[in-house]
């Protein structure tokens, strides 16, 4: 999804909340200080991801100091399995949980009413709204930091990146499009306010 996807998601934050956004999204590494200079990052087919010792404990260091990650776009048993390693090595034997549609987070600026599978480009050939045969499931998990607030939110078998990205193309859905922006706004504005 990148870079159109974090251009327009950029555009929206800047237009519907007051919050400073870099104007084309930005990409950070976990090496680099200049990670703890943004307090709320994106990281998309994290079903491939991987982190060396030191990665993973700067990682874990930003979360614990009020950083949140937002995860999303990766699909089926084996990209969660892949995802698992990597979130262990940051948090080994933290809970991951299932964040309930009830949660206040889901209330603030957008109020989100059913939470929909947001769909990859598929859908618009083949009308599918997950991308692997053993990921039909959506997840909405996350993990908590010690106070209990949400710093990892979790969207497996669900692509809030794509409705970002597809935001101009009339082929897509606009209520996926729609939930996308509001499930992520609500979750940067969660972030900055716990």
């Amino acid at each position: 999804d990148y870079p159109r996807a974090e251009f327009h998601f950029s555009q929206a934050v800047d237009r519907l909340t007051r919050i400073d956004v870099h104007p084309d999204g930005y990409v950070v590494s976990p090496n680099s200080d200049e990670l703890f200079n943004y307090p709320w990052l994106y990281a998309v087919e994290v079903g491939r991801w991987g982190f060396s010792d030191s990665q993973a404990a700067r990682m874990r260091e930003y979360l614990l100091r009020g950083g949140f990650l937002m995860v999303d776009d990766f699909h089926g048993e084996y990209e969660w399995r892949a995802f698992l390693a990597g979130m262990q090595m940051i948090f080994p034997g933290r809970l991951i949980e299932d964040v309930p549609a009830e949660d206040a987070m889901y209330a603030a600026p957008y109020e989100i009413g059913e939470r929909l599978q947001v769909p990859g480009p598929g859908y618009m050939w083949g009308g599918l709204t997950y991308e692997r045969a053993d990921g039909v499931i959506p997840h909405w998990r996350g993990i908590r930091d010690d106070d209990g607030r949400w710093m990892v939110l979790i969207s497996h078998n669900i692509d809030y990146g794509e409705g970002w990205e597809q935001a101009d193309n009339p082929a897509y859905p606009e209520r996926f499009t729609r939930q996308a922006y509001e499930v992520a706004i609500d979750y940067l504005i969660y972030s900055m306010t716990h």
